[in-house]
């Protein structure tokens, strides 16, 4: 007879499973990892210290993996550069990279864990999965050997890939994904010749998956979304901070809005390097979201989704992002303008010089208009509404039309752009539109302390970005954030391929 003890257990996982089959809605959790980084070397350890390093971070992620399981999570991702971190040349990352097959082959590796050669990590992952009943995504280093027949091999004799995995409930490997659009700095890895479409099946909705620097192109994050109808987009990342507009958690959530996905964001925690921010986010805004710029700490997140969105009551509806803004027959004020560095992006500003308004500025084929009220504009603070079009981007050029409400760190107009986390002026109303040349805008809104508005703005069908009442935070900035997929110039670096 078979204690009572054992029954337990096999009963609850049963029905835990077959409520996930029957289920509109998932669990999913993300765990944002402050790596443990190796030692800065240009020269290659040893394969036992590689190995030892990788084990230290992947015991904590198993703690965070065990924890979500236990909470009833269905899926967990966790960062980009979370199992070895970086500081990295070619050479010395080659002995932290495994052989990774490709999933058609049917392989659990943690019940036959040799048969690809030595293959400790994607091992290890897999049983993780497999023991606690949960799909793991992680990001790891695949390796594949070429030879003077295939003309774009590197010198070395091998191709490196910054790479994706995904391992379902037993463990078996069922997605692995190439990292496409390589961040600068990222010499150590190779593009693979082709952007990947890479989908899988579950109980609880179709998944896609790509990583970090991907999110900001058409190919593969745009496509996988249009072309393959997924529900959800697994991110790993290892996102530094960049305010204005590209803070994780602030253009993560847009793109998860704009695009009308789930997206399992996953960063990095790196203080010194600006990289925290992660989130569960919905097309309807971040279901829960961290950002923690002060400590070193891990954190996990669950959050339970709509496995289908598409199908929600409250999907957001296709949206014409520049129909009211063209319907504005005179844009007043344009001379009353000065220009402004974001970064190196040059933008058109405009003086919000009273508490209420009603604004526009251009700039190339964009222009923005604003209608404000605010609140209790502290005299120590000034606003502009300010449009950028063109190109963004020092060696990858890519184009960008922007529309933004934004604080200024003094009363100097030269500092207007310049990054600024905190704020004193809450805004009773604001309703920012433009006359965009894309479909594929992403309305951001982020208040003083590098935090989100979750359910006090709302996107109209014309292409107003509107608050629903007055912000209950100081505002850092209200954007819309447009991408003009066509016009960017070809990548320097794929062209010789």
């Amino acid at each position: 007879m078979v204690p009572s003890q054992a029954v337990l257990p096999a009963v609850v996982f049963a029905l835990t499973a077959l409520q996930a089959l029957a289920s509109d809605t998932f669990i999913a959790a993300v765990y944002e990892h402050a790596v443990i980084l190796p030692d800065p070397t240009e020269e290659p350890v040893s394969p036992s210290d590689a190995l030892a390093l990788m084990n230290k971070n992947m015991d904590v992620l198993e703690g965070a993996i065990k924890e979500a399981a236990q909470q009833g999570a269905h899926i967990i991702v966790t960062p980009e550069d979370g199992i070895y971190g970086w500081r990295f040349t070619r050479e010395s990352i080659y002995l932290y990279l495994e052989d990774i097959p490709d999933p058609v082959v049917n392989w659990i590796p943690c019940t036959d864990p040799s048969r690809f050669g030595p293959a400790p990590v994607q091992e290890r992952l897999s049983c993780m999965a497999r023991n606690n009943s949960i799909y793991v995504v992680a990001n790891i280093g695949d390796k594949k050997p070429c030879d003077s027949s295939d003309p774009g091999c590197p010198r070395d004799g091998r191709y490196q890939y910054n790479t994706d995995v995904v391992f379902d409930t037993q463990g078996k490997l069922v997605a692995r994904y190439h990292k496409y659009n390589l961040f600068r700095g990222e010499t150590q890895f190779n593009y693979p010749k082709e952007p990947e479409a890479v989908t899988f099946e579950t109980p609880f909705g179709k998944f896609g998956i790509f990583t970090c620097f991907d999110i900001l192109f058409y190919e593969p994050a745009v496509a996988l979304v249009n072309k393959m109808q997924v529900d959800t987009v697994l991110f790993p990342t290892a996102w530094m901070n960049v305010l204005p507009f590209l803070t994780a958690i602030e253009f993560h959530s847009a793109w998860a809005m704009g695009m009308g996905v789930n997206l399992l964001s996953a960063n990095t925690h790196n203080t010194s390097m600006a990289m925290t921010g992660s989130g569960l986010f919905t097309p309807e805004g971040p279901a829960t979201y961290h950002y923690d710029s002060a400590t070193e700490e891990g954190h996990l997140l669950l959050a339970e989704l709509s496995a289908q969105p598409r199908l929600s009551p409250t999907y957001p509806p296709a949206i014409n992002w520049s129909l009211y803004a063209t319907s504005i027959k005179k844009f007043p004020g344009e001379n009353s303008t000065f220009l402004g560095a974001v970064r190196r992006d040059i933008f058109t500003f405009r003086e919000l010089r009273h508490k209420d308004g009603n604004y526009s500025v251009c700039q190339g084929d964009l222009c923005c208009h604003l209608v404000y009220k605010m609140s209790n504009k502290s005299k120590d603070e000034v606003y502009v509404l300010g449009a950028f079009d063109g190109l963004h981007g020092s060696l990858i050029k890519y184009h960008w039309q922007i529309c933004s409400l934004l604080k200024c760190p003094s009363t100097n107009l030269s500092t207007c752009g310049k990054p600024v986390e905190t704020a004193q002026t809450k805004f009773e109303m604001f309703s920012l539109s433009g006359t965009f040349g894309t479909s594929y805008v992403f309305p951001e809104v982020l208040y003083s302390g590098v935090q989100l508005a979750p359910g006090e703005f709302e996107v109209l069908r014309d292409g107003r970005l509107k608050s629903k009442r007055g912000t209950s935070k100081p505002l850092i900035t209200a954007t819309l954030f447009g991408r003009l997929y066509e016009k960017d110039q070809p990548h320097p670096l794929r062209t010789s391929l």
